[in-house]
């Protein structure tokens, strides 16, 4: 037996958790303490080591499957950080926007591409690129905060390396593919949406560059920085739909990234000193931590049976399952300002309550994500704000019907798909 009741072990440690995202602590830092404090309340301490070793025990399927996300996870981070060390990341950004002549498709994809890159408050690279090409269509600063903030967060749905996805699949049992192939329509509607509300009655600009076609070096300088992210995605969807026990034990994701580094590696001509340099900075280790928060937390709930005080709930009938499935982790991203956050304490929570069918695993994640996309403790949107010099109520403006459409569709492929 805890300390204290598991219901008030939950509430409090919440507390604790919301006081530390208050401080702006490092997710890894917050998930980690909130796990020991919750652990601390609702266990018997001499359990306590014995379920932080069962967290990554290597002989185990769950120990083994979170050792491989925690480790791919830190090699994705490798992988950006390198990107952005190496300046392939503006190589990149520059070279579409030479290669595609229309402004209001490269206000799309640029935020997207620099997406790829899974850094906190990462919206503020693409910000002065937005910028630019806004001005050739004369967009309002609310407007260019607006494309900036969401077209950034519409590839994170579908990208197979996404430290929050990877994350959310290995918790809830679910093979990231499986995940994705749910995901596609609703990011289908989040591009359509964002578009329309983005574009509204903006003119189409005049063409400043009068070459009809784009020239053969700036293709082929996009497809050679842009090939070790495409070596990734590429293996990792792969080895899962070839080897799927691979997949389950985390080993698709992990492998992919080795390979992507090895190719960024040779396309880059990657100096040492280059490499070393991200390995000293402490963004990477704090996003690698959190990732094995994620998993001891989810751990320490099951355990402490912090899932049963809301199967009560459910059983009585008190709370429908939609709105668990679907609320919790919605306000958990809205809160946290992350994803991974939201997934973490989320699927905690639910793992007592549900069984997580692809359907289900689909529906968490993405009202996780949405949760997240929206908060303004999320960096990307207060750093995008301040940018473009637009308050948050001008900007929300155009945020909460992209919400509710693509919420929408999220709730029509969990019920018809």
């Amino acid at each position: 037996m805890g300390l204290v009741d598991p219901t008030i072990a939950i509430a409090v440690s919440m507390c604790f958790l919301i006081i530390l995202l208050y401080k702006r602590l490092n997710l890894g830092i917050v998930l980690n303490a909130t796990a020991f404090l919750l652990a601390v309340l609702a266990l018997d301490w001499n359990r306590i080591p014995g379920v932080i070793y069962a967290t990554t025990d290597p002989m185990t399927a769950d120990g083994k499957l979170a050792t491989s996300v925690v480790l791919a996870t830190f090699a994705v981070m490798l992988l950006s950080q390198l990107y952005k060390e190496t300046g392939m990341i503006n190589t990149l950004s520059e070279s579409i926007s030479k290669i595609v002549k229309n402004p209001k498709i490269v206000l799309c994809v640029l935020p997207a591409v620099i997406g790829l890159l899974p850094v906190a408050g990462g919206a503020l690279m693409s910000a002065p690129l937005v910028d630019t090409e806004a001005e050739k269509l004369k967009l309002k600063s609310d407007r260019k905060a607006y494309l900036n903030l969401w077209f950034r967060h519409t590839i994170f749905p579908v990208y197979p390396i996404s430290q929050p996805l990877i994350v959310a699949a290995a918790m809830m049992g679910v093979a990231v593919p499986i995940i994705i192939l749910r995901q596609i329509p609703v990011v289908l509607v989040m591009v359509a949406t964002g578009y329309i509300i983005g574009f509204w009655r903006v003119p189409h600009a005049k063409s400043q560059d009068d070459e009809a076609t784009v020239e053969g070096s700036k293709a082929k300088q996009f497809l050679t920085v842009f090939s070790p992210i495409m070596i990734t995605i590429v293996v990792a969807v792969t080895i899962g739909g070839v080897w799927p026990d691979l997949s389950k034990q985390g080993f698709d994701v992990l492998t992919a990234t080795i390979v992507g580094l090895a190719a960024l590696i040779l396309v880059s001509r990657l100096s040492f000193k280059v490499f070393a340099k991200p390995f000293k900075s402490w963004g990477i280790y704090g996003i690698t931590f959190a990732a094995y928060g994620a998993f001891l937390l989810r751990n320490i709930m099951v355990n402490a049976g912090i899932s049963q005080i809301f199967k009560v709930f459910v059983s009585n009938g008190n709370v429908d399952m939609i709105v668990l499935l679907t609320l919790v982790p919605a306000v958990l991203g809205l809160l946290t300002g992350s994803p991974q956050g939201g997934v973490a304490i989320g699927v905690s929570i639910l793992a007592g309550i549900v069984t997580f069918s692809p359907n289900i695993a689909a529906l968490v994640y993405i009202s996780a994500y949405l949760g997240y996309t929206v908060a303004p403790t999320h960096l990307c949107f207060t750093f995008t704000a301040q940018y473009f010099k637009c308050p948050l109520s001008r900007l929300y403006r155009y945020v909460v019907p992209s919400f509710i459409l693509t919420f929408m569709m999220a709730l029509i492929v969990y019920f018809f798909l």
